[in-house]
């Protein structure tokens, strides 16, 4: 690769980058990206790179072309509610193939898939409080076998079973009957609604500038600055925007107490991150368990900030934050809120530094139209489809 004029991306060593130039002039980057023995080039030539990389090693027959697999997940090209043309991304083959091995399973036990079901889990099901018989070793061992086909299903744009994924993942160790029974209602699920994509859609999400208000922190947060990576590639191209939906879910766990945090992330209006998992600590005010998700959300925005510029993608202004807690929103936004417990403080000044930085802005969004709320809890299916209708397809 370095022969070809590509260079290792700091932020991830398998992404080479070189800069190339289009028809007009404009300068840009090309991309290689690598998994294991997989490539896939971005760029006005693709194929060009390909043909290259092949006389140094060469690749199978006929697999220099337009992706339409990539690491199990189908690539196609999709139209957009809007008309407009983009990229999609969905897992329905994987699925398939994965559903298919579940029903020879239930079938050498002369059982079969549960009937038709609108959710992954029924709302009223929590697995922490599920009493039934533990499973035998053989049982366990399968059930956390499809538990770890499912969570590859989430990394391949099934993002709408995450939660419950999640909830379910936290029994990998002790696996009951209840839980077993549950899976394969998910598997009935993803039955129903196999092809669902995710959109990579590079349009510009309609923001409502006003509102953000902007406040003067130089008095709390005086040398608070937005940092930029060392050795970072010259900006080049299209800027990129990063918006950001978190929410929390409040004790959620019945038995620990502990609450779910619920992310989920776009550039532009392509959802990249989703993200639900059971926070570590028990918080005692729905305002501790928000702030907690604050902060792990924009730690997660600035990671991906990061790695956008050392991939050399220009980053449009502060990312875009939603939340649907007023305390979070206020303290994190006002500069003079004031801290009202000690064992916050964390995630206080760290939200409130990220803001005062230009790193984010945080903004007030409705519960009902807060789309992180779908990977913190089940959810009946008219508040969950009315959600995902929003970035799936």
């Amino acid at each position: 690769m370095t022969d070809l004029g590509f260079e290792s991306c700091k932020a991830d060593p398998d992404v080479w980058l070189r800069l190339a130039y289009k028809p007009d002039g404009e300068p840009y980057y090309e991309y290689v990206l690598f998994y294991v023995d997989d490539a896939l080039a971005v760029s006005l030539d693709p194929k060009s790179i390909l043909f290259k990389i092949d006389k140094y090693f060469p690749m199978k027959p006929n697999s220099i072309a337009e992706p339409d697999i990539y690491l199990g997940a189908k690539i196609s090209k999709a139209k957009l509610p809007n008309g407009a043309e983009a990229w999609a991304m969905s897992s329905s083959e994987y699925v398939q193939e994965a559903i298919k091995n579940v029903k020879v399973w239930l079938e050498r036990r002369d059982r079969k898939l549960p009937s038709r079901n609108a959710t992954p889990l029924p709302t009223s099901y929590r697995p922490e409080l599920d009493i039934s018989p533990e499973l035998d070793a053989g049982d366990a061992n399968y059930f956390q076998s499809v538990i770890g086909i499912l969570r590859w299903a989430v990394e391949l744009g099934r993002i709408d079973i995450c939660t419950e994924v999640s909830m379910l993942s936290s029994h990998l160790a002790l696996p009951r009957r209840g839980h077993l029974e549950q899976v394969c209602h998910m598997f009935r699920y993803l039955k129903q609604s196999p092809r669902r994509r995710l959109h990579m859609d590079l349009d510009y999400p309609n923001i409502q500038e006003d509102r953000f208000v902007k406040h003067d922190w130089t008095d709390f947060y005086k040398h608070a600055t937005d940092p930029m990576p060392p050795k970072m590639p010259e900006p080049r191209g299209r800027a990129m925007t990063v918006h950001c939906f978190v929410d929390a879910d409040h004790a959620g766990d019945k038995v620990t107490r502990r609450s779910q945090t619920g992310i989920l992330i776009f550039c532009n209006r392509a959802p990249v991150v989703a993200y639900s998992k059971r926070q570590n600590s028990v918080e005692c005010s729905t305002c501790g368990s928000e702030l907690c998700a604050m902060r792990q959300a924009i730690e997660l925005v600035k990671s991906l900030r990061y790695k956008l510029r050392m991939f050399g993608i220009p980053v449009d202004g502060p990312a875009d934050i939603f939340c649907d807690n007023e305390s979070v929103f206020k303290n994190v936004s006002i500069p003079i809120s004031i801290l009202s417990k000690k064992q916050h403080s964390i995630s206080y000044h760290a939200c409130r530094e990220a803001v005062a930085a230009g790193v984010v802005r945080i903004a007030k969004e409705g519960t009902l139209t807060n789309l992180s709320d779908v990977f913190t809890k089940t959810q009946g299916k008219t508040k969950r489809e009315g959600l995902l209708g929003k970035f799936m397809y």
